[in-house]
């Protein structure tokens, strides 16, 4: 198989989930996700295998590759090592992070306010902050875990970032985190880092119910 062809097939299937076109306890089903993506079986069938062992999906008896769906517990755990990741990546940026990354930072805050309607591109601006965050922190490890680790949130399901008042509070919320790591104070922007990811939770675990 062609490594392109399988990282092609990958990825389509990876933004598929990402985008909630394919959601937690869906059905992966080889003929029509090939026809949907434009190629062959194979690919499709490496990239669902891809995605089992990074544990995005899950096989089940008589039923087959289902999208894995994460139950309170699970999330609990998942948003634990978030906020210790995070956390320490802001600690870590605080000491690190250039004029230039802090501007990015301001950029992409608020361009996400400005699209607070639009919850999928407020999704997308809010990944790309918290990666900015860890990127800022200059740890090669602390990276790799991270994007490890949210290889996996995309299960999590679609964004709790969707009214106009949510987006205005975490814009807030990542203003101090911003203002923090201009002053390159490391205690006050893993703190606010910390707060934020705590109440992020909080949303998630409403959103269940």
């Amino acid at each position: 198989m062609n490594v392109a062809t399988g990282q092609t097939a990958y990825q389509a299937i990876f933004n598929e989930i990402t985008l909630g076109k394919l959601t937690p306890g869906d059905r992966l089903r080889e003929t029509e996700l090939a026809e949907r993506i434009g190629l062959s079986r194979t690919p499709v069938r490496e990239a669902i295998k891809r995605l089992e062992a990074e544990g995005v999906v899950s096989h089940k008896p008589q039923v087959g590759a289902v999208i894995k769906k994460l139950n309170q517990q699970e999330i609990v755990e998942l948003y634990e090592m978030r906020i210790m990741l995070e956390t320490s990546a802001s600690s870590m940026a605080a000491k690190h992070a250039s004029e230039a990354e802090t501007r990015t930072l301001d950029t992409l805050n608020r361009k996400m306010l400005e699209a607070k309607s639009d919850s999928y591109k407020v999704a997308e601006l809010n990944r790309q902050f918290h990666i900015c965050i860890v990127n800022a922190a200059r740890n090669r490890y602390l990276a790799s875990s991270y994007n490890n680790l949210s290889t996996i949130l995309v299960i999590l399901g679609h964004t709790t970032l969707t009214t106009p008042l949510r987006v205005e509070t975490v814009f807030i919320q990542h203003q101090t985190i911003i203002d923090a790591l201009i002053k390159g104070d490391k205690s006050e922007a893993s703190g606010t880092m910390t707060k934020h990811m705590e109440t992020s939770l909080d949303h998630r675990l409403l959103s269940l119910n």
